[in-house]
């Protein structure tokens, strides 16, 4: 899920003895990390490692020479080494927002910037920190993270993290992750994830076409695109709530039934448009809070913004990265006004 995460010991070497706790368990994750690396190209050679592994890593490769070759992102030894982690998320990110708010609680790093979310290599130890928060009164989400970003500080390696769903899925996340070394705005969540997701999105589509596959089914793009603005619309109507003079009760109250509406309209679009294909039911079914909105303004809000730029600049990857990076100088309310310009005429 949120990949933009600094490597834990360079944010040691600079933060000083704040949270020492903290900044301890991020330095000695990211050291068994690049403990665990090795050449993929050994690793496929190895007759003694599982075949499917083996196999899964030679199709990764062929993503990794794409992105290089193709999208035009970095070319260095990023996602050409392997790591065996043992467990099934690298982090567990812990968002966090006030009861009646949507903005998330940053925590700010010297190089990454401020960032949505606190990452633990524990899930124990991200578990501890949410039930702190919410006795504080906060909402609070907890989501495991397959990948992450060093920006390039590293060379990021595949992770047995990342191994669990596919091929493809597996080339829609090294996508994604050298995005983020490809271009990054400091204290820009929603930017560099949204920007990233395109890159993702657009990579996968004519990766697929670039090995003969039809587009992704159009229904199960509806269904994503679909179940993103639902989240999206709700968010809205929850910030307007927000901003009304309330009582505390009263607001409770009139937050509860914004999110029984959102299950209500999931279950009929479900039903009446997507044949009960229950996809997304396990999500909407959970206990619902503002915390677990935030990746989806985060991961999708300027989604639309980006295509329209790519679109813009004629599908052309440089001509794309360049635009990005000039709108990524902006300052941040600028920025934000040409991306809702061009979200205006997303197509």
């Amino acid at each position: 899920m949120i990949r933009g995460f600094l490597a834990g010991w360079v944010v040691v070497l600079l933060s000083g003895c704040s949270s020492i706790s903290y900044y301890s368990q991020l330095a000695d994750g990211q050291w068994q990390l690049l403990r665990a690396r090795e050449p993929v190209a050994e690793v496929i050679a190895d007759p003694t490692r599982p075949q499917p592994l083996r196999d899964h890593l030679v199709q990764a490769q062929k993503a990794r020479m794409f992105a290089s070759e193709h999208l035009h992102l970095p070319d260095n030894q990023s996602y050409r080494l392997y790591a065996d982690i043992g467990r099934p998320y690298v982090v567990w990110n812990v968002f966090a927002t006030q009861e009646f708010s949507l903005s998330p609680e940053n925590h700010c790093f010297p190089i990454a910037g401020c960032v949505a979310y606190r990452g633990y290599y524990s899930q124990g130890a991200a578990r501890g920190e949410a039930a702190l928060l919410r006795q504080r009164g906060m909402d609070v989400s907890i989501g495991g993270v397959e990948a992450y970003s060093t920006l390039g500080w590293f060379n990021d390696p595949i992770m047995s993290s990342m191994m669990h769903w596919g091929d493809e899925r597996l080339a829609t996340l090294i996508f994604h992750e050298l995005a983020h070394q490809r271009f990054y705005v400091k204290d820009d969540t929603e930017f560099n994830e949204s920007f990233a997701t395109f890159v993702e999105q657009e990579g996968t589509r004519q990766w697929r076409v670039a090995r003969g596959l039809a587009p992704l089914g159009d229904s199960m793009l509806r269904q994503r695109d679909q179940f993103t603005r639902l989240i999206l619309d709700t968010r809205k109507r929850l910030e307007t709530l927000y901003a009304q003079p309330l009582s505390a009760e009263a607001m409770r109250q009139a937050k509860a039934a914004q999110f029984e509406r959102l299950r209500q309209d999931y279950r009929q679009l479900r039903d009446s448009q997507w044949a009960g294909d229950k996809r997304y039911d396990a999500w909407i079914n959970q206990p619902m809070n503002n915390a677990r909105l935030l990746p989806f303004g985060l991961y999708d809000q300027w989604v639309p913004a980006f295509a329209a730029l790519f679109k813009q600049e004629g599908g052309d990857w440089v001509r794309f990265y360049a635009a990005v990076e000039r709108m990524g100088q902006l300052p941040v309310g600028a920025r934000k006004t040409a991306l809702r310009q061009l979200e205006s005429v997303a197509p």
